[in-house]
């Protein structure tokens, strides 16, 4: 049986993941203004927590590049095509003349985040709601899969150097969930037979999201991204892996047609 230690956080886990799902499906449904105000805060708190982890005690600099990059997500929304891209740009590159170290890095990840809030706004808008509820439901699903799946079968880690406490078993057991929830959109949508492959592919999408902030994480020497869900991190500690979810979507949207799914 697994240690009382293995479970103290499931709880907490399963609260604020079910409230944020609610909040972000309600949200998605919603559409257009609303959608698009959520994915720029979401967007401004993780530069936030960026910020604040990788220039500790620089006064109000995690502040301002929050408030310039939910700023930058929404203005690219509401603005021509024309204008996204400079508009993102700029909060990763003055924060990244900003920050004391990795500067590299900083821009990075904070040009990701924004470029994910503006897409997934802007998908919403193009391809309705559908995917991007398939979207937050294969990665809720990959999370919970995985954390079940670690705990109860353990092994052999995935990716120690990166990610210490995730295992093969949690690995296989989220991309089982998302073949499990492409099968289920099968069932009462008109989306391809191939969309249970791709909801696995996804899966392992958002677990690189995972792991890349958990490297970012180790690299700054920090437990989470910030405070700001009390005794269980940061929004970038939750929204990690639909970061990397959403990423992948987006790329994938740029070559390979994606139908308007009906119920």
């Amino acid at each position: 049986m697994a240690a009382k230690g293995a479970w103290e956080d499931l709880s907490a886990r399963v609260l604020s993941g079910a409230a944020m799902a609610v909040a972000g499906v309600v949200l998605i449904a919603l559409g257009g203004v609303w959608f698009a105000a959520l994915a720029a805060l979401v967007s401004g708190i993780m530069v936030w927590e960026v910020a604040r982890m990788m220039a500790p005690g620089s006064g109000s600099l995690p502040l301002q590049m929050g408030l310039l990059s939910g700023a930058a997500v929404l203005g690219a929304w509401a603005l021509p095509g024309v204008f996204a891209l400079p508009l993102l740009a700029a909060p990763a590159l003055v924060g990244a003349g900003r920050v004391p170290r990795d500067r590299v890095i900083y821009a990075l990840y904070a040009f990701a985040i924004l470029v994910a809030g503006y897409g997934l706004a802007t998908f919403r808008g193009e391809h309705g709601m559908v995917w991007l509820v398939w979207l937050v439901l294969v990665v809720i699903a990959t999370d919970v899969a995985g954390y079940f799946a670690g705990r109860f079968i353990g092994g052999p880690k995935f990716w120690p150097r990166v990610s210490p406490k995730k295992t093969w078993a949690g690995t296989l057991g989220g991309w089982f969930a998302a073949v499990l929830i492409g099968l289920v959109f099968l069932t009462f949508t008109n989306a391809g037979r191939d969309l249970p492959w791709i909801s696995m592919a996804l899966s392992f999408a958002s677990q690189m999201g995972d792991a890349a902030e958990s490297a970012l994480k180790r690299r700054m020497g920090v437990k989470d991204s910030s405070s700001l869900l009390p005794g269980h991190g940061g929004l970038f500690d939750r929204f990690d892996g639909l970061l990397g979810a959403a990423l992948f979507m987006l790329l994938v949207a740029q070559f390979v047609y994606v139908p308007e799914v009906r119920f």
